[in-house]
């Protein structure tokens, strides 16, 4: 099973992507496809509000965030 270990952001600060630990860059959408059938562990989706997507949170941070994960470049 992968993780997450990086993040890719726009400029407004919201994660694009993400690049597991086996090295593969995917992107936001596709993530959320892999945690949904359990490629990815150590997160979670949050419900979705609206027609917005799910929110990835991160199990291992006591905010559930990435805030400290490296950027991807």
């Amino acid at each position: 099973m992968e993780e997450i270990v990086a993040v890719d952001r726009n400029n407004w600060g919201e994660i694009i992507s993400f690049k597991t630990n086996t090295g593969r860059i995917i992107s936001y959408r596709k993530a959320i496809q892999e945690i949904e059938v359990g490629y990815i562990s150590g997160v979670i989706l949050a419900e979705k509000q609206h027609d917005e997507l799910p929110v990835v949170q991160n199990i291992n941070s006591d905010d559930s965030s990435f805030e400290n994960f490296p950027p991807i470049y």
